[in-house]
């Protein structure tokens, strides 16, 4: 059934046309599919998503299947850089765009040529009401079958169905691969707008516009001239919404649709101006870059002078240059990303989501840039002055510009292009390459391992990696480099151990405590295999996967998909969480003179060591865990902010020990704080860190501290498990517990009563059968019991000896027995030996009548010397000694009463 046309007030409301052309197509039973993020992870030659097929790519190539033949979407496009560049167009024409919409729908095998003219057909004159008249297509120019489609469904006359010949109405995927002709519609603005049809002379005019291309995808290149068709020809459209907006609303300037006209109105309400005056393009800048802006950081993307995120700086820096010209002298942008979320954030959630961020990121990029920007432009007014006429800006001055100021080389080009004066790129090239050949000295000279010397020859080629792990954990990559023992090497085949460098990676490099990701690097269409078995940082910014080839081949330039271990990322991202809990707690309870010393996160457990000068009780233990466990509870998201770090310092956050931080630093905020916790935040725990974390507290599951001990001198070190890990550990421990009840006949629960009662009845009977003992020692008893007199006391030199070899006794009980021998003697020689372990232990009294005349300390020397020991230590009246050979315990007595008998009695 179909729905009334969309029109009126309506026409030019760019939410209701997206709604109503997803609408369209799920009547038409096409799965409504969310847009994919602008970096894509499917295709690692983009820089970003720039249509909507891209997150289709693999199911038009067979290598992904889905659930569903048919698929509607709207896709967030970014065209900033690489080879799809509309940057330095906006604001000077009226329909180019950095960020736009691509209204799509896609058939995977099921409807083909007809379908899809009927579809386009039906939605924009029925449904849009756009008037047949005003409409024109183009098809190639040997597709006839695509020609007389179009004359049988929409009537259309030859005249207004153009033949294209070249490769504008032929799309390809790449040199090889899906492709097919093209079939596009277009709308006549009408003869007051300069232009002509498409394919004619004057086609570059405004007057033609191109709303839709529908792509028949129906041949497989092979290579170059093989073409063969394919088994199941499939159907990939794109519409851009603002041009179909504008051209609903009756306009042929994209700027004119709501959405931009918000953002440009609320730009100039900020700034004062005029909207539609002499600065109008510097309005429209502001509008277009503000929307890529704020897309691209709430899909991760971070400024930087590398890849992705230096594009994303180039975008936000020129709208922050127009603002500057505008008149604004405090920034400007952060203030209307509440403006875009307002304007999106209904369809596109993840605006809504990240507006802290966006906020954050914005207000800190423009005021940076801005303490730069009057410094730089003054350098850039004292060159001028001193510049020839006609002649290029030195490369040399737009490299310090870049290199001190932070300003991109396009940058110092926008600003003198009204003045008519370029730039010497060679120049700009040579200077950078200079400030790169002065570090690698520097590097030469700090005492690294000559091998590390290859990274600098690689980081030249490849650039910084791209790290896309903190929203994925698998994603598409180009083989930038292979290394084979310490050389570059062009391929790597199987059983070779290799250091793959790729172009962009979900993989975490080893840094602050985190240890590298596992995983998988595979080739893109099946083959080869390498088994990563970690992953490290080089120059600080190149990911290198170690690992190796388990088979076929891998070269550079290959495309591979690399798969992280998720369940051991998963587990390092909860102990890693964990850290920043823990560290919060010990401050709580030990006090702010808690500081981390060093950590180290991996997937078995967590290890934090920290500043604190004595053991931890078992109380202050118990609530470190209590509080942390108590932050999992409340399983709330674990937010994310981008601040320069003396503002995250200000906003609360700790730094890590060890941590090396640039201009601009993630922070994390986990859990909601509490008062009886001893924080002032609103967050429990606010820290600066690089790593990849939970996404909720909750999703670490349980904390459980199983040893604390020290390391250094005031220095302190706790181990903990956190989820399945902890869970195995408590479950074991749980185990253990119930078998010992079992064993001793009593309920779990009861068991610390039952061992106390059955450890005070062990010492019970210990201090029972130690008198019992020294009772029989003293007595001389028989194995019957009957004592003989002649055997327990001896004459040896005139004194009277109680000597003798028991056992069953410990060395430390020997003073006992000795004392007790004494006192039986009343005057004479008390010596015992008792032998443990094969050693003998050997122990002498002399009553106080006789220490002038003997020392047990000399009669102790003379039974260890037997038994091969040597020493003994003690009073005259008391001395215990030992020896390795008990066996001797017997010579050793016999030497005793050798020794009294002689001289040493007399």
């Amino acid at each position: 059934m179909s729905k009334a046309p969309i029109s009126g007030q309506t026409a030019h409301n760019l939410n209701q046309i997206r709604a109503a052309f997803l609408d369209y197509f799920g009547r038409h039973t096409h799965t409504i599919v969310p847009s994919s993020a602008l970096v894509p992870r499917n295709d690692p030659t983009l820089m970003f998503t720039n249509a909507g097929m891209v997150q289709f790519k693999n199911v038009f190539t067979g290598q992904e299947t889905r659930s569903y033949s048919r698929a509607a979407t709207s896709q967030k496009c970014v065209r900033a850089g690489g080879k799809h560049n509309d940057l330095d167009n906006v604001g000077y024409t009226a329909r180019h765009l950095t960020f736009f919409e691509m209204l799509g729908n896609f058939s995977f095998g099921d409807y083909f040529k007809e379908g899809a003219i009927e579809l386009a057909w039906n939605l924009i004159t029925r449904e849009f009401a756009l008037p047949v008249s005003r409409l024109w297509v183009t098809v190639y120019a040997e597709d006839d079958e695509a020609h007389a489609l179009w004359k049988k469904i929409a009537g259309l006359p030859d005249e207004r169905i153009i033949r294209i010949s070249t490769s504008d109405n032929f799309w390809s995927m790449g040199d090889t691969g899906p492709c097919g002709p093209c079939s596009e519609i277009f709308f006549d603005h009408g003869p007051k707008i300069a232009g002509g049809p498409p394919g004619g002379a004057d086609a570059d005019g405004d007057r033609f516009v191109e709303i839709w291309n529908l792509v028949f995808m129906q041949y497989d290149q092979q290579s170059r001239g093989v073409r063969v068709p394919l088994p199941r020809p499939s159907i990939d459209t794109g519409m851009g919404l603002e041009r179909l907006g504008a051209v609903l609303a009756g306009a042929h300037d994209v700027f004119s649709t709501d959405i931009l006209r918000a953002l440009i109105e609320a730009a100039a309400e900020l700034t004062g101006g005029d909207p539609d005056g002499a600065h109008a393009s510097s309005y429209r800048v502001i509008a277009d870059h503000l929307r890529s802006s704020g897309f691209l950081i709430a899909d991760g993307v971070t400024p930087s002078n590398e890849g992705r995120g230096y594009v994303l700086r180039r975008i936000m820096r020129r709208a922050m240059r127009h603002a500057e010209m505008l008149g604004a002298r405090e920034p400007v942008l952060w203030r209307l990303a509440r403006t875009l979320t307002g304007q999106m954030g209904g369809h596109y959630q993840e605006l809504t989501r990240a507006l802290p961020l966006i906020e954050e990121t914005l207000k800190l990029e423009e005021q940076r840039f801005r303490t730069t920007l009057e410094r730089g432009l003054k350098l850039l007014e004292d060159e001028l002055v001193k510049l020839p006429v006609n002649m290029a800006l030195p490369g040399d001055v737009a490299f310090k510009l870049y290199d001190t100021y932070g300003f991109p080389l396009d940058l110092t080009q926008d600003a003198l292009r009204p003045r008519g004066v370029g730039v010497d790129t060679a120049g700009f090239d040579t200077a950078m390459a200079r400030q790169k050949a002065e570090a690698r000295a520097a590097w030469a000279g700090s005492g690294e391992t000559a091998d590390g010397a290859i990274w600098f020859t690689v980081r030249d080629k490849t650039g910084a990696t791209e790290f896309l792990g903190y929203e994925n954990e698998q994603a598409e990559a180009l083989i930038a480099a292979i290394i084979v023992n310490g050389k570059e090497a062009p391929m790597a085949g199987a059983g070779t151990e290799a250091q793959i460098v790729l172009n962009q990676t979900p993989f975490y490099a080893e840094s602050g405590g985190q240890l590298g990701d596992t995983g998988v690097l595979s080739l893109a269409e099946g083959g080869a295999g390498v088994t990563v078995t970690d992953t490290q940082k080089r120059l600080g910014d190149l990911h290198v996967h170690m690992g190796v080839v388990m088979n076929g081949n891998i070269r550079v330039g290959d495309v591979v998909a690399a798969r992280v271990d998720t369940v051991r990322r998963t587990a390092i991202r909860a102990n890693h969480s964990a850290t920043h809990l823990l560290h919060a707690a010990l401050r709580n309870v030990l006090g702010a003179h808690v500081t981390q010393k060093g950590s180290q996160v991996g997937p078995e457990r967590l290890r934090f060591d920290f500043a604190h000068p004595k053991p931890l009780s078992g109380s202050e233990l118990a609530a470190v865990e209590g509080q942390v466990n108590a932050i999992i509870r409340q399983n709330e998201a674990v937010s994310t902010h981008l601040m320069s770090p003396d503002d995250a310092i200000g906003f609360g956050a700790m730094a890590l020990f060890g941590e090396k931080y640039g201009d601009e630093v993630r922070v994390l905020s986990m859990g909601l704080s509490d008062n009886d916790m001893g924080s002032g935040s609103a967050a429990y725990s606010i820290e600066l860190c690089g790593g990849t974390h939970a996404r909720r507290t909750g999703d670490i599951a349980v904390f459980h501290i199983i040893s604390e001990s020290a390391v250094a001198s005031g220095v302190r070190r706790i181990e903990a498990l956190t989820g399945e890990g902890a869970w195995r550990y408590l479950g074991a421990r749980d185990q253990q517990l119930r078998e010992a009840a079992q064993a001793l006949r009593t309920a779990p629960e009861e068991l610390t009563s039952r061992l106390v009662a059955l450890l005070d009845e062990r010492k019970k009977l210990e201090r029972e059968l130690g008198e019992a003992r020294k009772r029989l020692a003293v007595s001389g008893a028989s194995q019957s019991g009957a004592v003989e007199e002649k055997q327990s006391v001896e004459l040896a030199g005139g004194v009277k000896l109680m000597a003798r070899s028991i056992e069953g006794v410990a060395p430390k009980d020997l003073r006992g027995l000795i004392d007790a021998g004494k006192k039986s003697l009343g005057s004479g020689v008390v010596v015992f030996i008792t032998v443990n372990d094969g050693k003998g232990a050997i122990a002498a009294g002399v009553t106080g009548d006789l220490t002038d005349r003997l020392s047990a300390v000399e009669l102790v020397r003379v039974g260890a010397a037997v038994m091969g020991g040597s020493g003994g230590g003690g009073r005259p009246d008391m001395a215990q000694a030992g020896g390795p050979d008990g066996a001797q315990a017997g010579d050793a007595l016999e030497a005793i009463r050798r020794y009294l008998s002689g001289s040493g009695a007399n």
